[in-house]
Formats: C-alpha cells, structure tokens, sequence
C-alpha cells in the first residue's frame, strides 16, 4: 500500500521535472480542395474560434495569368476542423485593404485588420459586418495617406494596423499599429478610445533593448493566460512584454537574424502559446529564417525549431502568421509566394 509520505514526493517528483517540449509534424490533407476555379491570393492572417474552425485572411492579389484560368477566392475562407471550407465572406471593395491579421472573440465574432489601410473591422461568425473603427483609405498620417509622416497619436484611425488581440475579459481590443504607426493602441469593445503606448526607437534604443519602443513594424499583439500583452518588435528580433496598461516586464529576445540591429526582415513575426492553462511554451514565427520556435516561456529561451525555407510540405516561403487550436495543433499562413495555409499536429500532446 502506497504511503502518505510516497504519494507527497512523487507528486513533488513531478513537479520538478521539466515539461516535455511539443513536437509537431505537418499535416499533408489540411486544407482540402477549394471549390473548383477558385485559387488563394496572400494569406495575410491565420485564427482559431472556439469551435476548431480556421479562418485565413485571403488579399486581392492573384496574377493576370492565373485570373485566365481562375477566380480569386473571398476575403476570408473559414474552414472546419477537417478542413474543408464551410464559409467565406467579404466584399473587396468593403473589407480593409491588404487584409493582414484576425482574431476571434469570446463570442466568435471575427476581427479584421489591413496593413494598406487605416481600419479594424468586426464580423460576425455568419459574415455580416457589425462594427468598424476608423474609415477605409483614411489612415493616421499627416495628410490620411500613407504617403504621409505618421501621427502616432489618432484615437479613431489606424496606421497600416498588423494584428489584433481581444481581452477575454472585458473584450478590449489592443492594436498592433503596425506598418506605419508604432504603437500598441487599446479600445473598448465599441471602438472607443482608451490609451496607447509606443514610438518609434532610435538605433541605439533598438540595439540596447530599450522598453516601449519599436525599431519598425510592431508586427503583432497577443495576451496571456495571465494578462500580459506580447508584442512583436520585429525589426528589433524581440517580443516586448507589457501589462495591459503599457508597464513593461521584459524583453524575449529571437537573436537568429543579423549581429547588428535593426534587422532589415527581422526575426519577430507572430507569437502564440501553447494551450495549457499555464501556457508553457511560445510559439515564434521566426520568418526571416522560415521557422518556428519552441520556446520555453518562463525562461524565454528557444528549446526546439522545426521548418526551414523552401516550397514543400512543411517548409515555408514567407511564413507569416500563427494561430493555435484547442488540441494544440499550430497553424501558419504564409504570404508573398507561399500563399497557402498549413496545419501542424501536435504529436505528443
């Protein structure tokens, strides 16, 4: 019979040992075939709801000669958990332009960004558009283009915005801002204004770490289990992590790219974490070197890294974009010429 005292230190035992590091492999039937004629253009964005369907953010940018042959498909696909295409939506002359990023709410309602354009929009699950922040073509510039010296400071527009983050808990909504902008920028769930930080970082400020400033694109926004808000300072091969009020904690460095920085593609492109509730690992899209990074989250340090450059099954040409379902499998969306979704199943859960 197992003693008190034996059950006590084993469970002690267990604590201390470390966690087993996700080992992922690529899922060659994930997607299955869009409907006949239809072809993908840049998939700017990848997100989860909470019932296992996938939705990609598809751009209006197919060539003349595959517009011979085919039809570029909707602004946004939505696939079930198999993979095949249960909806789509989205008017290209409605949808923001250069359709980049997207997540779902508590609701599973769909938010949308454009890294051409000045807006965020809000769908429904069905595809009716319920609310807009700020006005298409219009961005926070000097005169509203993107020719413009950007403002950084507009409490009803956006900059080229790259990424989206709900707080599950009072569904704020916090803005990588982004392309032209640098700030994080946080509304209500009605679109109104309440705070910001960031600014653009000087060389030296990029070189030393230093807090609350972005060397470039601040590329991408995610919130923790425990609050906290990740940023992607991609140029500057970091993730910043704030509170949700701006304090900063802590820098994770990716140091793969250049020795010097900034990094002209940068390392820092998407962050996700895994689904335990205390989210162990973090998952980096690393696309300057066409991979992904296991890291370990409490230490920020890189524990494991699989992809590589390239056109195959697993492989990635321009890997942009994460998002991770309630099984822990990790999906990315890739732009430029890979224009494709790909799944990778968690192995040992």
């Amino acid at each position: 019979m197992l003693t008190k005292h034996f059950l006590l230190s084993a469970f002690a035992l267990t604590l201390s040992l470390p966690a087993q590091t996700p080992k992922f492999e690529v899922d060659p039937f994930f997607p299955k075939p869009l409907p006949e004629g239809w072809i993908t253009g840049q998939l700017g964005g990848v997100c989860v709801d909470s019932h296992d369907h996938v939705a990609v953010v598809n751009r209006r940018d197919i060539t003349s000669e595959e517009k011979e042959t085919s039809r570029q498909a909707p602004p946004i696909l939505l696939f079930d958990a198999s993979g095949l295409l249960a909806n789509s939506w989205g008017d290209p002359q409605t949808v923001p332009n250069s359709i980049h990023g997207c997540t779902f709410d508590q609701e599973d309602n769909m938010w949308v960004g454009g890294n051409s354009d000045g807006i965020i929009q809000k769908y429904s699950h069905e595809g009716k558009l319920l609310l807009q922040i700020g006005t298409r073509g219009k961005v926070d510039s000097t005169d509203g283009t993107s020719k413009g010296a950007p403002l950084n400071a507009a409490h009803d527009s956006l900059f080229h915005p790259a990424g989206i983050a709900v707080d599950p808990t009072n569904g704020d909504l916090y803005v990588a801002d982004g392309y032209g902008n640098r700030r994080v920028v946080v509304f209500d769930k009605n679109g109104k204004f309440i705070r910001q930080w960031g600014r653009q970082a000087t060389k030296e400020e990029t070189q030393s770490g230093a807090p609350g400033v972005f060397s470039q694109v601040v590329h991408c926004i995610n919130i923790s289990n425990a609050g906290l808000v990740y940023v992607c300072d991609r140029q500057g091969d970091r993730i910043q992590v704030f509170d949700r009020t701006g304090n900063f904690k802590r820098n994770i460095w990716i140091r793969t790219g250049t020795p010097e920085l900034p990094d002209e593609r940068g390392t820092a492109w998407w962050v996700e974490f895994s689904r335990d509730p205390q989210q162990k690992f973090i998952y980096v899209m690393n696309g300057r070197n066409e991979t992904v990074h296991v890291l370990d989250h409490e230490t920020g340090k890189i524990l494991s890294t699989f992809g590589r450059p390239g056109h195959q099954l697993g492989n990635f040409t321009h890997g942009h974009t994460m998002a991770v379902d309630s099984r822990g499998n990790l999906y990315v969306a890739e732009t430029n010429w890979g224009r494709r979704v790909q799944r990778f199943k968690l192995v040992n859960p």
